[in-house]
């Protein structure tokens, strides 16, 4: 009998409508290789998996996915940051 690894994806959603569309588009593309796990920050659960686990990958955006492990590329930002508000104008007189 074969040994056969399934493929982890981890899908980190807020549950709005800008992450529906992802959800719906990775569960369309799963496979019987792949488990998917869906974590909704928006309510986490009562052990706070999702909530750590967005720490440890550095999420700064949803939605976001890991495959087996690993945050994808480009699920890699570094969020919104102060020199980036500055830069665009904000806190700034016209």
């Amino acid at each position: 009998m074969e040994n056969v690894t399934k493929r982890r994806i981890e899908l980190f959603t807020a549950g709005c409508t800008v992450c529906e569309p992802v959800l719906e588009m990775v569960k369309a593309m799963a496979c019987s290789s792949c488990e998917v796990v869906i974590y909704n920050v928006a309510q986490p659960c009562d052990t706070k998996e999702c909530l750590e686990k967005v720490k440890a990958y550095g999420i700064k955006a949803l939605p976001a996915i890991a495959v087996d492990g690993k945050l994808l590329p480009c699920c890699q930002n570094k969020g919104l940051s102060v020199d980036e508000l500055k830069k665009a104008g904000i806190g700034q007189a016209a």
